[in-house]
């Protein structure tokens, strides 16, 4: 379990050292998926602040999915990011997957936040 932790780590560590190069002050939409649940936030690393988040937690998205952990959910939460971040002005972002690897429900989430009106 450490191992894989560790690798965790340092996958995360590695994509998110890309992203400083290439960032240009745009803030950062970070993505978590567990096995139950999936979460995104937009994250301003240049002040330390959350601009816009969704999860598949809040009560009114609970109660509309079947389940939080599929790719109808990821969907749901990738386009509810992405109007929360319109409605906070933010239009330019650059997409963190975290140690996930761009397939699935994390893809799923990016294109669907890409429909709802962020470029990256």
């Amino acid at each position: 379990m450490a191992q894989y932790k560790d690798a965790t780590e340092r996958r995360k560590a590695r994509v998110r050292r890309a992203l400083r190069t290439t960032a240009n002050g745009r803030p950062r939409l970070s993505v978590h998926r567990s096995s139950k649940h999936i979460y995104a936030q937009i994250i301003d690393d240049a002040r330390g602040v959350t601009l816009a988040s969704a999860s598949t937690l809040e009560k009114t998205l609970r109660e509309s999915l079947k389940t939080g952990a599929d790719i109808a959910a990821a969907q749901a939460i990738g386009k509810l990011v992405a109007e929360r971040a319109v409605a906070a002005g933010v239009k330019d972002v650059v997409f963190d997957r975290g140690a996930f690897i761009y397939h699935g429900r994390v893809k799923a989430l990016a294109e669907s936040a890409r429909e709802g009106g962020l470029n990256f």
